[in-house]
């Protein structure tokens, strides 16, 4: 059931600061290892082993089903293995999801080496390297065609 602005606005909500921090995002992939590959070696994320799987996810994780990843700020990030998954629509150009895309922070001095990071992997370029007040960015897809961001603060 999708709430209505109505229903919102008239109900009282969460306090400022209850919410603490975003704990995890989970994607659906069409390629596990492909994804792990990309999150894992190519950004850099360390991928949870063992122990560190959540009980919950354990099963799928021996199962090949799931992995997961923890950013630097220790958000995890689970990918989700759906082989049958397709976007609506085959060109990553249309947005086929609600979310818009995943964003990363970086250092200054290490943007220019993500960006040719992803030129030497062949990593499809959506946008940018853009600049603007807010920082440096630049757009690009996940294997499964999900859009990501590297991005940083102004140098």
């Amino acid at each position: 059931m999708v709430s209505s602005p109505q229903s919102i606005r008239s109900t009282p909500g969460l306090t400022l600061g209850k919410l603490r921090r975003v704990h995890h995002i989970a994607l659906h992939v069409q390629d596990i290892n492909a994804s792990r590959c990309f999150y894992g070696k190519l950004l850099g994320l360390r991928e949870l082993q063992g122990d560190e799987v959540p009980e919950t996810l354990r099963q799928a994780f021996e199962a090949g089903e799931v992995a997961n990843f923890i950013t630097p700020d220790g958000t995890i990030l689970d990918l989700f293995w759906k082989p049958n998954l397709t976007p609506p629509h085959p060109d990553p150009n249309q947005e086929f999801t609600r979310a818009g895309h995943l964003a990363f922070d970086i250092d200054p001095q290490w943007f220019d080496q993500a960006v040719d990071v992803l030129h030497q992997n062949e990593v499809a370029i959506a946008h940018g390297p853009v600049t603007r007040p807010t920082g440096r960015g630049v757009y690009f897809y996940d294997p499964d065609g999900f859009l990501v961001e590297i991005r940083c603060d102004p140098s």
